[in-house]
């Protein structure tokens, strides 16, 4: 069996738990594919490779792990993309050409979870100005700080977002690593675990990727993946949907929802998770119930189902009262109604040291000062979102040891927010 090349080197950012709680912003339904393999440590993958993430109480530490020298290639699609402007020099204008630990790309890799995680987005001043306006998120935040919104990839986004309709976590996270390991180039194994990429447009737009789809158990959103995979691809080529990052909201929402299978909560969970409109607020049945009983709000003239003008009345209602970064704000109600963890007393962070390193990258990289509230970075506009309940799996043990072979567990889990109707017509 092959293994990774050399040992798991451990390399950090400056990150307090007030800026990111990953167990909180990994589980609550943005992302599919994180694992808390073992207390603290989560592990998934990321921009084409498997990491590990373990945070403490004032940084973010990482570990990439990968095959030997020369066997690596980048997924298609799955790249660093930054913000159309000049990433190096603005997020981490003291980053040196090497690290202390030794790897030539520690550097890129601060760089990738810089703008996964959104790190130049301050929180505190997003989390005043909308405790300013609003009572109830002032209270509910308080017990819920450090809840961002991810920038992923946009056609990782979609397709998964795409298998949320009318399921559940673990089913949604099942056919998730289905789908990576049918059509997903192989990165290596993890502790008897095989890691995949996510596929490219054109291995989910091939002549047999319905049947071989149904056949993983997709059922009819086997249909909406092929044929929306060869719909992007046909209107906006391959690299279209990261053009989407640079066209106004409406605009990008508009396209979006013409694809097969995608409705209008689809389109705005993709809007605001991965083309920065950081303006985009899903709406699901799950936040319809938090408006109803929180805000006293009865959109759709009293509709009793989720239909386009619910939908449409309740965005502009959290767009008014939070601001150009409300999808933001709404991922923080959202992550605090979930069945789990309000339950849960037990969401801090441990705060007694990062992982044993083998060696710690120095920290490089600052997040920028808060933004003024409720404002926005003119360079690079919010992103990302929210949406899904939640439920990690049993914690494993983490060996380090990444090489090729076995066999994969399917992850269990909860149930989470209904998503849209089959075609996508009821939101």
């Amino acid at each position: 069996m092959k293994r990774c090349g050399g040992p798991a080197l451990w390399g950090h950012l400056p990150c307090p738990r007030s800026e990111l709680r990953l167990e909180l912003v990994l589980r609550c339904g943005q992302a599919f594919r994180w694992r808390e393999r073992s207390p603290g440590h989560w592990t998934g993958v990321l921009a084409g490779r498997v990491w590990t993430l373990r945070q403490t109480e004032e940084q973010l530490w990482y570990t990439v792990h990968e095959e030997e020298e020369g066997s690596r290639t980048k997924a298609a699609g799955q790249e660093l993309q930054p913000r159309g402007r000049d990433a190096a020099g603005s997020l981490h204008p003291e980053a040196p050409a090497m690290e202390a630990s030794g790897r030539a790309d520690s550097w890129e890799a601060q760089q990738i979870l810089h703008d996964y995680f959104q790190l130049d987005v301050g929180l505190a001043g997003l989390y005043q100005a909308w405790g300013a306006v609003d009572l109830h998120f002032q209270k509910v935040a308080a017990s819920f700080p450090g809840i961002r919104v991810l920038r992923q990839d946009p056609v990782e986004c979609l397709f998964s977002f795409l298998c949320t309709s009318n399921n559940h976590l673990a089913r949604i996270t099942g056919m998730i690593e289905r789908l990576c390991q049918a059509f997903g180039r192989r990165l290596c194994q993890l502790d008897m675990e095989p890691y995949h990429a996510f596929p490219s447009l054109q291995a989910l737009a091939g002549a047999d990727a319905e049947r071989r789809l149904r056949a993983l158990g997709f059922g009819y959103r086997a249909k909406f993946v092929s044929q929306s995979a060869q719909a992007v691809l046909r209107q906006f080529g391959a690299e279209g949907l990261h053009q989407l990052r640079s066209t106004p909201y409406p605009e990008a929402r508009r396209l979006l929802c013409a694809l097969p299978g995608v409705g209008a909560k689809v389109a705005d969970c993709v809007c605001l998770m991965a083309l920065d409109k950081a303006e985009a607020v899903p709406v699901d049945t799950h936040v319809w119930q938090i408006a109803r009983r929180d805000y006293g709000l009865e959109p759709g003239s009293g509709a009793r189902s989720m239909t386009r003008r619910v939908h449409s009345e309740l965005g502009d209602f959290f767009r008014r009262l939070w601001g150009p970064y409300a999808g933001w704000a709404q991922a923080v109600l959202f992550c605090a109604d979930l069945k789990t963890f309000r339950q849960s007393s037990s969401t801090s962070v441990g705060t007694k040291g990062g992982p044993a390193p083998t060696a710690a990258s120095p920290a490089r990289c600052r997040p920028s000062p808060a933004l003024e509230a409720g404002g926005q970075d003119s360079a690079s506009p919010g992103a990302t979102g929210t949406l899904c309940a939640e439920a990690a799996p049993a914690p494993r043990a983490l060996t380090g040891k990444c090489h090729r072979g076995a066999s994969r567990k399917r992850p269990r889990g909860e149930k989470c927010c209904p998503g849209p109707s089959p075609q996508g017509a009821g939101h």
